[in-house]
Formats: C-alpha cells, structure tokens, sequence
C-alpha cells in the first residue's frame, strides 16, 4: 500500500486550493487503495478573494493551513510536519492559492519567489527519488524547484504560461485536459486540470486520475 502526501495551499481557486482538484486528487488516491495525508503551510494568504464577486476583499485576512482544513475536513497538519521519509510520493493540487500563496509565480511568472519552506519539501521529495505529481498551475513550483534538471511538464497550451516556465529551464508539453504528462527519469507527473478554465469536471478527473496512477507506478 502506497502513502502519498498532499501539499494544499488554502480553500478556493481564486485564492487557495482549487477545491475540485484537491476532492477529485483524494478521489483518484483512495481508488486506488492509496492512502494519503494532507498537510498546508501555516502562513497568511497572500490576500483573500470574494468568489461570487471576482473581486479581492481589502483588510481581509485567512490563513493558509486554517483554510485547507475545510477541505482536509480537519485531517490536516502543518507543512512543518512532513518528512518524506514516511511517504511513496507527493501530490499537489492547483489553484491560485499555489501561485499566490506558495510561490508568486502569479504576479512575477519566472521571476517569482518561492516559499522556502515549500521548496526545501520538494526537494526532499526530489533527493529521495519518489515522484511527485503536480496538477493544474502547480508545476511552476516544479519548475521553480527543479527547473536546472529540465523536468519536461505540461499546464495544458497556454502559451504564455508554457513559455514563462520554460525561461526557468523545463520543457512544457501540451497536453489535453483529460492525460497527463509524465517525465519518468524525473519521477513528475503533471495535468492541466483547470488550467483550461472551460474544461468539464468528468475530463478533469480523467486527467488527475492518470496522473495519480502514474505517480503510484513511479513510487
């Protein structure tokens, strides 16, 4: 029986974790008799949007690991907590929590800064040779971590975005929302999820679930 960690970075697509694809990750891990555990950074979000209006909410504030528990459904840990050692592989959702929150890889595309905290995990993930699997906007963590091994990963076919992360060193693939892209010499897994953001939920979950099943190959 596989263990994989989960990395969440908040609740909501806008600001947090793309709720979707956190549910459907866990869906796709339990199918396949894999058992998970979730963890989240203890930090403020980077600022928090209204998801009726669109729109940022001025003087608001939440906090990142608090927010992820609603989807963990309170089975949730700080990020501080997770040892790759107890875990097969890493799995990390989308959602603009992970440009935000995790990195600013939304304000500043290759430019960006990355949470010290998150990318020491991935690299533990990474020194350790289990795979991780990056899902929708995640893998500009990936590429942000690793972009010097040039990892081959996909956020679907937006150019500009496909670009940004290729000037970190990785080689984007296009990729249709219901596969997924999988680098095996680099143990990483990646699909676009809602990087297309008219995409159906059912292709959605086909891609997610190819990718959590390449990444329990891998493990």
């Amino acid at each position: 029986m596989k263990h994989v960690a989960v990395i969440l970075a908040g609740c909501g697509f806008l600001d947090g974790s793309e709720i979707r694809e956190s549910v459907l990750t866990l869906l796709a891990l339990d199918s396949e008799g894999a058992k998970y555990k979730i963890f989240a950074p203890d930090k403020d979000q980077h600022h928090v949007i209204d998801h009726l209006k669109g729109e940022e909410v001025p003087g608001a504030s939440r906090n990142v690991l608090v927010e992820s528990a609603r989807i963990a459904r309170g089975e949730i840990q700080d990020l501080v907590n997770l040892n790759a050692e107890d875990f097969d592989a890493l799995i990390i959702p989308g959602g603009f929590g992970v440009a935000k929150n995790m990195c600013s890889f939304a304000f500043d595309g290759s430019a960006a800064s990355i949470d010290q905290q998150v990318v020491a995990k991935l690299q533990d993930f990474k020194k350790a040779n289990k795979p991780i699997g990056a899902i929708c906007i995640a893998p500009a963590l990936v590429a942000l971590s690793f972009g010097e091994h040039n990892p081959t990963l996909t956020i679907g076919s937006d150019e500009g975005t496909a670009a940004e992360l290729e000037k970190l060193g990785a080689k984007h693939q296009n990729c249709a929302t219901f596969d997924c892209v999988v680098d095996a010499a680099h143990k990483i897994v990646t699909t676009p999820a809602y990087m297309d953001g008219g995409a159906g939920i059912a292709d959605v979950y086909a891609g997610i679930s190819k990718l959590v099943k390449n990444v329990l190959k891998l493990a």
